[in-house]
C-alpha cells in the first residue's frame, strides 16, 4: 500500500517550514504518488486511504489552519476506513503531544485507524530525541527522520490482526450496584458474540502504582515477565493483557482523568510492554462522565496506550456518554441502540470485518 494523502496544514501563500520539509523527504518513498493537501478548502471526505498528517506548529505552539481543519473533520465518516499517523513538528518545547492527541481523537471519532505507536513528535530543541540519537548512532535530526520513515512504512503495512475466536479482556474498578460505566458495559456485553471476554477488577488498592524503578532494573525483571513489586499486577493482570488481542477499559470519569487504580495498571504496565509490545493488540474504551469531560479521559486512554504504548486504536475506539445519578445511564435516549452499534463494532474489529485487516 502507498500513502495517498499528505495532510499538512498551511497558511495560504504558507511553506512548509524547511525542517519538516526534510522529514517529508525521508518519510515518502520515491516514485511514490501522493496529494499533498495544505489548505481547509482542499479538505474533503477521504475514503479507505493512507494518509499522514503533518502539522507545524508556531513558537506560540498554534497552527490557525489545522484548527480549521479539525472543524471540518468533525463530521461522522470523514476519514471512513482510512488508516493514518501523526507527525507534530514544533518550534517550541511544549503543545506537541496535546495537539496529536486531540488530533487523533477527532480524526478517530470521524473514522480513522491508528496502529500503535502512531506519532512522530518533534520539540523545538529536538531533545526528546536524544535518546534515539544515541541509540542509532547518529544526531538528533537523524534520529527525527528515521522515526518519521518508519511511521510511515508502518503505516503503509498496517493490516489489522483479527481472530476467528478473539479474546476481550475488560478492566475495571468499578462498584457493580451503582456504577453507570458498568451498567452501559451490560447493555455492549451482549452484543460479543464470538468472543471470549475475561473481566478483571482493579478496584480495592490491590495494584500499587509505579515509584519509577531505573531503567535497568526494571529491564531486570521485565526479562523476567515480572515487576519489582509484584502482586496481582503479575500474578493476574499481565498473563489476561497478554493472552488477549483486545483491551477494554471501563473508565468513569473522575475529575477529567482516568481513576486512580485505571492509572495504576497503565504505570505498571510499562514493564511487560519493555518484554513485549502491544502492536497486535486492539484498545477499546468505555466513558461515563457525569458533568462533561469524557473526551478529555479518551485522550487520556490514546496518549498512554495507544501513542505510548503501541495498542491499535481502531475507529471509533471508545463509547462516550454523560450520566449522573446511579442508574441514568439507561434513561439516556437511544442509549441501547448505541451499546448495540458499539458492542457490534468491537465484535467486528476483533473478527477482521472492516477495512485493514487481512479478512
Amino acid at each position: 500500500m502507498n500513502l495517498t494523502r499528505l495532510i499538512c496544514p498551511l497558511e495560504s501563500g504558507g511553506f512548509l517550514p524547511e525542517r519538516l520539509e526534510s522529514v517529508l523527504r525521508h518519510a515518502v518513498t520515491a516514485g511514490e504518488r501522493t496529494q499533498m493537501i495544505t489548505t481547509t478548502e482542499e479538505f474533503v471526505p477521504i475514503k479507505g486511504e493512507r494518509i499522514l498528517f503533518l502539522v507545524g506548529l508556531g513558537e506560540n505552539g498554534l497552527n490557525l489552519e489545522h484548527y480549521r481543519m479539525m472543524q471540518k473533520m468533525r463530521q461522522p465518516g470523514f476519514l471512513q476506513d482510512c488508516i493514518g499517523g501523526v507527525i507534530i513538528d514544533g518550534s517550541g518545547e511544549l503543545y506537541t503531544k496535546s495537539t496529536a492527541r486531540e488530533l487523533v481523537l477527532t480524526a478517530n471519532i470521524a473514522g480513522c485507524t491508528f496502529p500503535g505507536k502512531p506519532l512522530v513528535e518533534a520539540t523545538g530543541s529536538l531533545r526528546n530525541f536524544q535518546v534515539q540519537a544515541r541509540l542509532l548512532n547518529t544526531d538528533r535530526m537523524g534520529a527525527y527522520q528515521a522515526a518519521a520513515a518508519d511511521l510511515a512504512e508502518r503505516v503503509r503495512r498496517f493490516v489489522g490482526p483479527y481472530k476467528k475466536n478473539p479474546r476481550l479482556l475488560a478492566l475495571h474498578a468499578s462498584d457493580f450496584h451503582v456504577s453507570n460505566t458498568w451498567n452501559l458495559w451490560e447493555m455492549v456485553k451482549p452484543y460479543l458474540t464470538g468472543v471470549e471476554v475475561e473481566e478483571l477488577s482493579l478496584r480495592n488498592g490491590e495494584i500499587s502504582d509505579c515509584t519509577g524503578c531505573p531503567y535497568t532494573m526494571c529491564m531486570h525483571f521485565s526479562d523476567k515477565g515480572k515487576c519489582y513489586y509484584g502482586g496481582t499486577m503479575i500474578e493476574h493482570v499481565n498473563p489476561a493483557v497478554e493472552r488477549c488481542d483486545g483491551l477494554i477499559l471501563l473508565c468513569p470519569n473522575y475529575n477529567d482523568a482516568v481513576s486512580a487504580n485505571i492509572s495504576a495498571f497503565i504505570n505498571r504496565l510499562t514493564a511487560l510492554y519493555r518484554k513485549t509490545p502491544f502492536y497486535d493488540k486492539y484498545l477499546f474504551g468505555i466513558v461515563v462522565s457525569g458533568y462533561s469531560g469524557g473526551d478529555l479521559v479518551a485522550m487520556q486512554l490514546i496518549s498512554s496506550l495507544n501513542l505510548n504504548k503501541a495498542f491499535i486504536l481502531p475507529a471509533d475506539f471508545a463509547m462516550i456518554e454523560t450520566a449522573n445519578d446511579p442508574g441514568s445511564i439507561r434513561a439516556v435516549p437511544a442509549i441501547e441502540e448505541r451499546a448495540a452499534i458499539f458492542g457490534n463494532h468491537i465484535r467486528n474489529t476483533l473478527t477482521g470485518k472492516i477495512l485493514g485487516t487481512s479478512n
